[in-house]
């Protein structure tokens, strides 16, 4: 399709605002530029076409499945996006006095205090603004701990090679050397491994459990007092606590600290650009460190303070707000009861999905999965030629977004499938029927799959070079 420049007509425009009528104000020379900005001269209805036609080539949750492993690309509730649009919220300017901003100050808190209920911690800041930004801020508090105790000898963080990609870069960023431990053969971190990697230079551990192979590790109580025995802390990665809400919480598990992903776990949309929300949790003996300002309830008032010993402010103002009420309100819509049904509908239709594959597709591990399972692709490219690319491009063909391929690293041939809570069993059904189809494909007629998709407007892009050499504007 053409893109906006490439539709411009010069003289045209939609320009329906009336003529000024009030004294303009021409700001200094130099702050004018020099040259006209060189934008597209378009029609309205030109214009609308053209996002029209955007809207048909991208899809999403409200056009069909979603099941990007790791992700939890799950239906969101509109009632959700109500309450957030209500303008009461929308309408606040951040630098309000706190006695004029009492109800959004009480979602805050509120939303603080459920998040901690369910996940353990005793206290949480709301700024960080996703989870990769939650890592790094949770990082910063284990940093700042060895710090105020003067145990600066403390620099590595141990991540197990099943981790997400983003928490050896989190901790790169926040001053520390990563020390990879390998899983063992259940797909759970190896404790002799483990044991062998930890010293007196161990600052902590970032783990996510359930991890990216979807099996939760059965050794956790062991893992993290061991870090704690060594003198380190434990960081709970959060992206996958959509298998587990409501059942386990990662404070009894041993951790210390902990991210969130609101924009996947606590219904609003993830991916697309954001805006995202990655709130940190932590136990008592942290919180002093936490950024500030944390907002707090004295009697009947709501207002903020600094903590301490604060590491100081990781985001502008008090993070996403908007996105923190769409969590607050899905919470507050399921209650206890529904979120724990949430959790366990999302281990039931991964298992489904995983138990009516198995005997088209190697598992990457174990008969029992949580909220998410991988499926191994080696044995199928070594016998047919057709790789987990191959079935990812073909899925697309079929009108379901492809799962996460080559993920995680462990797995070579990798396509991790998490299917949710909000897929019907019709609609795990048809994913299913898909996949089995794709499998048999490969076997009859590998060429074919070798070259889809066939009906999207791009079909196999040069990744490596997009990456490397990305054209970021339109070249006049």
């Amino acid at each position: 399709m053409k893109l906006l420049f490439e539709r411009s007509i010069s003289g045209r425009g939609q320009e329906i605002l009336p003529a000024c009528d009030v004294k303009e104000y021409v700001p200094a020379d130099r702050y004018l530029r020099k040259a006209d900005l060189r934008l597209p001269e378009i029609s309205e209805v030109d214009l609308s076409r053209h996002y029209t036609e955007l809207m048909k080539q991208v899809h999403g949750v409200n056009d069909g499945p979603y099941p990007l492993g790791s992700c939890t690309m799950k239906y969101n509730p509109k009632v959700d996006e109500d309450a957030a649009a209500l303008p009461g919220f929308t309408g606040l300017h951040p630098l309000v006095r706190e006695e004029d901003a009492q109800g959004s100050l009480e979602v805050m808190y509120r939303a603080k205090e459920l998040l901690c209920e369910l996940t353990g911690m005793d206290d949480m800041t709301l700024q960080p603004a996703a989870g990769a930004h939650g890592e790094y801020t949770g990082l910063l508090l284990i940093r700042k701990y060895h710090k105020e105790r003067n145990d600066l000898k403390r620099k590595n963080i141990i991540v197990p090679d099943s981790a997400h990609g983003t928490n050896p870069a989190s901790a790169t960023m926040a001053g520390f050397n990563v020390i990879n431990v390998k899983s063992n053969d259940e797909g759970g971190i190896d404790l002799d491994e483990l044991r062998k990697a930890v010293n007196d230079e161990t600052a902590g551990l970032m783990l996510t459990n359930p991890n990216t192979l979807g099996i939760f590790d059965k050794n956790i109580l062991e893992v993290t007092r061991i870090i704690h025995e060594a003198g380190g802390l434990c960081y709970y990665d959060g992206a996958n606590l959509n298998a587990i809400v409501g059942r386990i919480k990662p404070g009894d598990m041993g951790f210390d600290c902990i991210h969130l992903n609101l924009h996947k776990t606590f219904a609003t949309p993830h991916g697309g650009g954001g805006p995202g929300s990655g709130p940190v949790g932590c136990k008592d003996f942290l919180k002093g460190y936490l950024p500030g300002p944390v907002v707090v309830k004295d009697g009947n008032t709501f207002g903020f303070i600094r903590p301490e010993k604060s590491m100081g402010q990781v985001r502008s103002f008090f993070g996403n707000f908007l996105v923190v009420v769409k969590a607050l309100t899905y919470i507050l819509t399921l209650g206890a009861e529904g979120l724990k049904e949430a959790s366990s509908n999302a281990v039931l239709n991964a298992n489904y999905m995983m138990h009516r594959l198995k005997d088209y597709y190697d598992m990457a591990s174990g008969d029992i999965c949580m909220h998410e399972f991988v499926m191994d692709l080696s044995r199928m490219k070594a016998e047919t030629g057709v790789s987990a690319m191959d079935i990812a491009k073909a899925s697309l063909d079929r009108g379901i977004h492809p799962p996460t391929m080559y993920f995680p690293l462990i797995v070579h041939e990798a396509l991790m499938v998490e299917p949710t809570e909000t897929e019907s069993r019709e609609t795990l059904d048809m994913m299913c029927e898909i996949f089995i189809d794709l499998a048999k494909k490969a076997k009859e007629d590998p060429a074919y799959l070798n070259g889809a998709p066939y009906t999207k407007p791009i079909g196999r892009p040069d990744e490596v070079t997009a990456a490397r050499n990305p054209v970021l504007k339109y070249s006049f």
